[in-house]
């Protein structure tokens, strides 16, 4: 295919990969609902797991489409139909990645118990196809909706200047994706770790239950908990994540790009998006084939998406750049620039990847030295949780930097934009990882439950371990790339002001100079919006936990046979009191980026320079401390999971009582507040493009 014909069909060609992930994702999940689903018993459990799920995310969803209608309002007031109409479409899907996704975990678990009755690998299938439905579903959806956008707006809006209006419609979208990604990653968080930490200080230690133990009032709000947030409000989350990052590095090609090959910059984000949905595919099919230890079959599926998407790109870079594409202030970069700026993202998925494993998996000493710090009481051991966090930021910064070096000198900003969608083509297959963490944590309370044999158990155990390890790698995964897509959007938010300046006749003349006090003042804004955003997630964890912790010891103490086995839980009570916390308390943090931005904007004595300055800022604070909660909330799990193993002296044991006090605060930092932060910076930056030209006049004027 030639160069022209390649960039004019290409964001078609694009949706038409989406499509296939799409229809291998339905077939996937045909294949689960096939599955044997195991005894009644095992899909009475399964059952209540499914209503408490639905019913929450029905609840979400009606709470946060009131926010979402006002929000509609004022993006076509500011910024006309197109943006409004881009926000809609955003929100709706990411609200739709997050339900479908939830909706095959919740039937995937009690599949993946029955598998591991019959073998491990039988486990491991239903749990890698539960997850990477929802990988499809995300990756597929991200493209096809941005890409239906850009066509629909380009087709049939009435601007003067379709092409614009159809990047009007992509900055709505992102904003659309972005808020509703806060909220599901917000509510999700909090419901999961408020019934987790309550199940396990009154279950774990003070009536020395085991995990998932059916005389725990708070068990099935436990395992509801694992599907509305690791999977809901994950993949709303990283659809939200893919999406903004296709969205900038769209914008950043509109921009920078100029010449023959304009058009084509525009278009590659796509195109590296739709080669790596086949092979996501191919990763997916492979790993059903071949017979392998759970951690190798997991690995091998990552290599071979990587192997494929980086083999591919190497051909469509010279067919789409045959001449290279000249850069705004980079000059001309060849094809061979623009590839080695795409493998640079490639590469740093790995690296994210292998720097989390090491400081959460139990095989290495991160993880060990906590375990040992837990045998001298419960400060030691959040001592050393904490430590593991801090020490867990060196590295993956310092790979960033070395990445936006890199691709900065491979092609400029545009450059920083593709490493950015390559890193995230990978979405995929890491979400299918990330997934088939809660499958199994399921999948093992199902058998618990169900008074299944401890072989079974066994089976669930290695695989949750695994998935763990997983979740706590993708979490990085998704911060760190993150922090590279948000300096897109800052790139984005520079080159918006420049062409406000020219469309009003004035020249642009401002400098984010560090000598320049309304710059710092930025800074210090933008560096605490993180802290402050994560003190609110926080305590609201703290508040709906402390909320289970009273009603579980108020069912033990009413009825003492409840822990004899005489007595059946009321389960009910416990899921409906995290579904009114986790509703009400989800606002205030949600809507606080997007308050501080437009206070920002509007104040007289701050204006671009501020709000320039708090972008970064947010960008950089909130870097830090994503990486840091995710890392020690992952290790302190797994410090937990290896003292169960025997280690420091096993279950029961004083070690173990001080690694689930450990676990019990490092659940919200993991699952709560790190992974929102993802989100929130990016809600930061997109809010700040689309009030541009809302608030020009003003600035201009001052």
């Amino acid at each position: 295919m030639s160069n022209i014909s390649l960039a004019s069909n290409g964001l078609v060609l694009s949706m038409i990969c989406a499509v296939l992930g799409l229809a291998y994702a339905v077939w996937l999940i045909r294949w689960i609902l096939a599955a044997p689903a195991g005894n009644d018993r095992m899909r009475e459990i399964a059952g209540a797991v499914q209503q408490g799920a639905k019913a929450y995310l029905n609840r979400q969803i009606i709470s946060v489409g009131g926010i979402a209608v006002i929000i509609v309002a004022l993006v076509w007031a500011g910024r006309g139909l197109e943006s409004a109409a881009g926000f809609l479409v955003g929100a709706i899907c990411s609200m739709v990645a997050g339900y479908i996704g939830m909706f095959i975990a919740v039937r995937a678990n009690v599949r993946t118990t029955q598998g591991a009755v019959s073998s491990p690998g039988a486990a491991l299938r239903v749990a890698l196809n539960g997850g990477a439905v929802t990988g499809l579903l995300v990756v597929g959806l991200a493209l096809l909706s941005v890409g239906l956008v850009y066509l629909a707006v380009c087709r049939f809006s009435q601007s003067p200047a379709p092409a614009q209006a159809a990047l009007d419609a992509l900055v709505g979208t992102a904003l659309g994706s972005s808020l509703i990604s806060v909220f599901a990653r917000l509510g999700g968080g909090i419901y999961t770790k408020a019934a987790d930490v309550g199940a396990d200080l009154v279950g774990k230690i003070e009536s020395k239950l085991d995990e998932d133990d059916p005389r725990n009032p708070a068990t099935i709000a436990d395992n509801v908990g694992d599907n509305v947030g690791d999977c809901a409000g994950m993949a709303a989350d990283v659809f939200e994540t893919y999406a903004v990052t296709l969205i900038g590095a769209v914008l950043i090609g509109s921009l920078t790009a100029t010449g023959d090959a304009a058009h084509a910059a525009l278009v590659y984000p796509f195109l590296l998006g739709g080669v790596s949905v086949i092979g996501t595919i191919a990763a997916i099919a492979l790993a059903n084939l071949i017979s392998l230890s759970p951690q190798r079959t997991l690995q091998a599926a990552v290599l071979t998406s990587t192997v494929f998407s980086a083999v591919a790109f190497w051909p469509l870079t010279h067919a789409l750049f045959p001449n290279g594409v000249e850069i705004h202030g980079t000059g001309v970069c060849s094809a061979a620039n623009i590839f080695g700026a795409s493998i640079v993202g490639l590469v740093m998925t790995y690296v994210v990847l292998i720097i989390t494993n090491y400081y959460t998996s139990t095989n290495h000493k991160p993880v060990r030295v906590i375990a040992r710090a837990s045998e001298t009481g419960h400060a030691t051991n959040i001592i050393a949780g904490l430590a593991a966090g801090l020490h867990a930021t060196a590295l993956p910064v310092a790979f960033i930097g070395i990445a936006i070096m890199l691709s900065y000198n491979f092609a400029g900003l545009y450059g920083i934009a593709i490493a950015v969608m390559a890193m995230l083509s990978m979405s995929g297959i890491v979400i299918a990882l990330d997934a088939f963490g809660p499958i199994t944590d399921n999948a093992g309370g199902i058998a618990v439950m169900a008074g299944l044999g401890e072989d079974v158990r066994r089976t669930t155990d290695n695989l949750d371990a695994i998935g763990n390890t997983m979740k706590a790698v993708t979490k990085g995964y998704a911060i760190a790339s993150a922090g590279l897509a948000a300096l897109v959007l800052f790139g984005s938010y520079v080159e918006e002001l420049k062409n406000a300046y020219a469309d009003l006749g004035r020249q642009f003349n401002l400098a984010f100079d560090l000598q320049d006090p309304y710059v710092i003042i930025g800074l210090f804004i933008g560096g605490g919006l993180p802290f402050l955003f994560s003190a609110f997630s926080l305590d609201a964890v703290g508040k709906a936990a402390g909320a289970v912790v009273k009603e579980v010891r108020r069912q033990i103490a009413a009825k003492p046979g409840i822990l004899e086995g005489r007595d059946t839980p009321d389960y009910e009570t416990c899921v409906d009191i995290v579904t009114k916390a986790a509703l009400r308390e989800m606002i205030i943090p949600a809507i606080l980026p997007v308050v501080t931005v437009i206070a920002v904007a509007w104040l007289p004595f701050c204006g671009p320079k501020v709000l320039g300055g708090m972008l970064v800022g947010t960008i950089v604070t909130g870097l830090f401390i994503g990486i840091a909660m995710t890392s020690s909330g992952g290790a302190w799990d797994n410090a937990k999971k290896f003292i169960e193993l025997g280690n420091g002296g096993g279950k029961g044991s004083p070690a173990h009582a001080a690694s689930v006090t450990g676990d019990t605060v490092g659940d919200p930092y993991k699952d709560t507040a790190g992974p929102a932060i993802n989100p929130m910076i990016k809600v930061v930056n997109i809010v700040a493009i689309l009030i541009i030209p809302v608030f020009i006049k003003l600035w201009i004027g001052s």
